[in-house]
């Protein structure tokens, strides 16, 4: 059984998050929790101050029920149940709290992405999950296909060490969808691997090799800023999903946390699938 928390704002992108995360795992038996964290920001009182009233929390908690029985009606998979979890309070906190309370193995968030070259890659609960939530997260971009993924995608710099807690759940992403794995690399020409880099190179290949058997391979992309090496290989082999690593900070930060998109368009297309050691 697996244990999916799928954090809801109500919006159009969130709801697609969650069709999106029953049909990647339609084949397992699941468990959805449909979290609403309000906040103290919901609503004023005459005086222009904000607060909670009861007649907001009615009508919310009324609305997260709706969604759960609409959820539940549509659903197509007997082994899929679905539960509301109404809370007030901060954002982070209470995600860490249903973590423990419901022994959840995967965070599923939507986001609006960015569709302009001044906005933020990812919202700030988005960014704040994958940065202080020691949990996988799949973060599901609200033009995303309702498909499973054909191709998924691994960018690395190839400076830590994978371990076993980071390559199982890749490898069972691969198999859930029986999808085709494609390793990319971006190195500057001129630029060579140094010893530790081929080490961890050798390792992960050698793991997917005995893993898989096929339907994967490695592709070293020269003289290309990070993101426009990853936008070229996104494009040019038509990635459903794309892997990142919570441990490798730097290189998340290149890729999803700039304050500027620079017309990389593949983050309001593609999800990410976040991984924790």
């Amino acid at each position: 059984m697996k244990n999916i928390l799928v954090p809801t704002d109500f919006s159009q992108n969130s709801i697609r998050a969650l069709k999106y995360a029953q049909m990647l795992f339609s084949s397992l038996e699941c468990n959805f929790y449909l979290l609403y964290v309000g906040t103290l920001l919901d609503t004023k009182n005459d005086a222009g101050l904000y607060i909670k009233t009861d007649k907001v929390t009615e009508s919310t908690k009324k609305e997260l029920a709706e969604l759960v029985k609409e959820t539940r009606e549509h659903s197509l998979e007997a082994n899929h149940f679905f539960f509301p979890l109404h809370e007030y309070g901060f954002f982070i906190p209470t995600i860490k709290k249903h973590l423990q309370e419901n022994n959840i193995d995967l965070i599923v968030i939507g986001t609006k992405g960015a569709s302009g070259i001044k906005e933020k890659v990812v919202g700030t609960h988005t960014g704040d999950v994958i940065t202080k939530v020691q949990c996988n997260t799949l973060v599901v971009p609200e033009d995303v296909e309702i498909s499973k993924p054909r191709e998924i995608a691994f960018p690395t710099d190839l400076n830590i060490f994978y371990s076993l807690k980071i390559l199982r759940p890749m490898m069972e992403m691969v198999k859930l969808g029986k999808s085709q794995f494609r390793i990319m690399h971006a190195i500057q020409e001129g630029d060579h691997l140094t010893e530790e880099q081929k080490n961890n190179k050798e390792y992960l290949l050698d793991f997917i090799k005995e893993t898989l058997q096929e339907g994967h391979s490695f592709h070293t992309i020269t003289n290309k800023k990070v993101k426009s090496a990853i936008q070229c290989f996104v494009e040019s082999r038509e990635i459903d999903m794309m892997f990142m690593v919570a441990k490798n900070i730097n290189f998340i930060q290149q890729v999803l946390f700039d304050s500027i998109v620079e017309q990389i368009s593949f983050h309001t297309k593609i999800p990410f699938y976040v991984i924790h050691e």
